[in-house]
């Protein structure tokens, strides 16, 4: 039972857009805050904190506290899977590319046809 709780805890996670992107933008040199990760991210500061608490139960990342102020640092599992994540979203774009046109655009014209 924990072993399928576990399971759906990073699926439901991963499988998001915002949560992706937080550890990808992580992976950048000049990103330390959380503040700063919401802002890359277009992201409420508290789902940002949230997600990092997230992050930090499964070690992705570790927190360094200096006085008020929270570092945050990815741990190098983390730094693995912020890699890999970028490797897909690189193919990603690559597929994007050889799409001759979006698919919203074609099923409005499959519409239009059959009206």
């Amino acid at each position: 039972m924990k072993e399928k709780q576990n399971k759906n805890m990073f699926e439901s996670l991963f499988l998001h857009t915002k949560p992706v992107r937080m550890l990808t933008v992580l992976n950048k040199e000049s990103i330390k805050y959380a503040t700063q990760v919401s802002k890359a991210v277009d992201c409420t500061y508290s789902h940002t904190v949230k997600v990092l608490e997230q992050f930090k139960n499964m070690g992705l990342v570790q927190f360094d506290k200096k006085g008020r102020i929270k570092l945050i640092k990815l741990t190098e599992i983390g730094e693995e899977v912020a890699h890999d994540f970028e490797g897909i979203r690189r193919k990603f774009l690559r597929m994007a590319s050889q799409i001759k046109e979006p698919i919203s655009k074609k099923k409005q014209k499959k519409k239009e046809v059959k009206k």
